[in-house]
């Protein structure tokens, strides 16, 4: 067992907090890590406010960077102070895993959200009245240290950007520009616009540059992230509350985009986002909505004519074991400096710091324990 600190969710839309647990060994498969950094996202605030039923309490967080500090039975390739960038859960021997895509595991459900060992229901966390939620996403690490399944493990070197900084290389940062570079495929010279300029949808921007996409459009209501946007790359922006998005889109490009990325969730824009779409043009959607029944309305005709495409995604079509390192280079070479989008609170300020993202006074925070 090792005291460790976490920021530990008990009651949907309530504030964490830190308290000290008992935190296990690591099992067979598992690794103790260090938190040096946790990004905080959305995911974790939505699933404490129970968007889809969650067990509390428990300890979120999904976007950890530390270092190993012991390593359980049978795991290979991974040692004692090696630098890691925890991603999400998969199970390595399904079809989807087998063709490289994880984020798509017939487990992946399971495997991140049931707040659980699977093998025997059981949980790394526990304070002086029994069991706290872990494995959320298979690392939970809102806290000072993390049990994680080595399949979680992305080893890391060559980082020209603080480790406690790497963590959200591991969701949002790889969402945004994996959606552009993978789940789209966006090749050189193709028009797309992306709606939503917080993390995931900044990061798509700079994925897009990388692919060599033009114009990039970015939509977006604050005027200080439009700004940054056009730092990173995008050719143009678009404030959504001057008027018909889709119209301000095709005086851009009037034959529509070839592509569209909608990272707010909103039916409304996801339905802009079609409107502005040209022949045979491509919508990815990675944005969770405010709930979970929302629905966009889609007119079959108008979508078969033109041979658009509605690509649901998930963590960007990400294989972390190989886009993250990617991800690293193009941060050291330049072409992708997401470090300039963080913002960095100390974890017991993790309630601060939710309220700070909301207001839009930071674009993303990572927590420091």
């Amino acid at each position: 067992m090792t005291q460790a600190t976490a920021a530990v969710a008990r009651a949907p839309h309530a504030d964490f907090s830190v308290e000290e647990l008992e935190l296990e060994s690591p099992r067979a498969g598992e690794v103790l890590v260090r938190i040096a950094g946790v990004g905080l996202c959305h995911t974790d605030l939505i699933f404490r406010d129970q968007f889809v039923p969650y067990q509390l309490p428990a300890v979120l967080g999904h976007e950890g960077a530390g270092v190993i500090e012991a390593v359980g039975e049978g795991v290979e390739g991974l040692a004692v102070g090696d630098q890691v960038v925890l991603g999400f859960s998969s199970c390595g021997t399904c079809p989807r895993c087998d063709e490289g895509l994880p984020s798509y595991c017939r487990s992946f459900v399971p495997l991140n959200y049931a707040g659980m060992r699977l093998e025997d229901g059981s949980k790394s966390w526990a304070d002086g009245e029994g069991p706290v939620g872990s494995h959320f996403f298979g690392q939970s690490s809102f806290a000072s240290h993390a049990i994680t399944r080595a399949r979680n493990v992305v080893k890391v070197t060559g980082s020209a950007a603080p480790l406690e900084l790497l963590g959200p290389l591991g969701c949002g940062f790889q969402t945004g520009a994996g959606g552009v570079m993978r789940s789209l495929a966006c090749p050189a010279g193709a028009s797309i616009a992306i709606f939503g300029g917080g993390p995931v949808g900044l990061a798509a921007v700079m994925g897009a540059v990388i692919q060599g996409c033009s114009p990039i459009i970015l939509v977006e209501p604050v005027a200080a992230r439009r700004e940054i946007a056009k730092e990173l790359g995008a050719t143009h922006v678009i404030d959504p509350a001057a008027g018909d998005i889709a119209e301000a889109i095709r005086a851009i490009v009037p034959e529509g985009v070839d592509f569209a990325f909608d990272s707010s969730g909103r039916t409304e824009v996801i339905e802009a986002g079609l409107a502005a779409l040209g022949s045979h043009g491509a919508i990815g959607l990675v944005g969770v909505p405010a709930k979970a029944e929302a629905s966009i309305n889609v007119n079959i005709a108008a979508l078969m004519t033109p041979g658009h495409r509605i690509i649901g995604i998930i963590e960007g079509d990400s294989d972390p074991q190989v886009f993250i390192p990617e991800l690293i280079a193009h941060h050291a070479a330049g072409r992708f400096p997401f470090d300039r989008l963080i913002q960095t609170f100390p974890l017991d300020q993790i309630n601060e710091a939710i309220a700070a993202q909301a207001r839009g006074d930071c674009i993303k925070v990572v927590l420091i324990p």
